[in-house]
């Protein structure tokens, strides 16, 4: 049975050193690009940032790679950042054996925040 996390902390340091290097960077990344009101929690197992009340992005350690959900629709340009990472349609896949480029995972949250911002006016 898989393991149930109540904190990221837990989460994070339940996989090996450098992969939890790489998981805060992920986590420090996307927080820096959320609001500051922005929340931590896990669901669906996985850590997730919150804005008010809601998910906002997931992220995920996985053997070889984190993942990082949902992917927001965007312009040619954002389209042809996230294309490189894109393991299905709301699923960014960056390799551990590669550098993880933080400021995609950042630009995405950016996108995020627009779009919620958006849609709760």
């Amino acid at each position: 049975m898989a393991a149930r996390f109540t904190t990221i902390d837990d989460y994070i340091d339940s996989f090996p050193t450098e992969v939890q290097d790489v998981l805060q960077q992920v986590r420090r990344t996307i927080l820096a690009a959320a609001p500051a009101q922005a929340g931590q929690a896990i669901s669906y197992g996985i850590p997730t940032i919150t804005l008010n009340g809601r998910y906002l992005v997931y992220f995920a350690g996985w053997k070889h790679h984190v993942s990082v959900y949902p992917v927001p629709d965007g312009d040619a340009a954002f389209e042809e950042v996230v294309a490189p990472y894109r393991a299905a349609r709301g699923t960014l896949r960056f390799p551990l054996r590669e550098p993880v480029p933080y400021d995609v995972i950042a630009r995405v949250t950016a996108v995020l925040v627009t779009q919620r911002s958006a849609s709760e006016r």
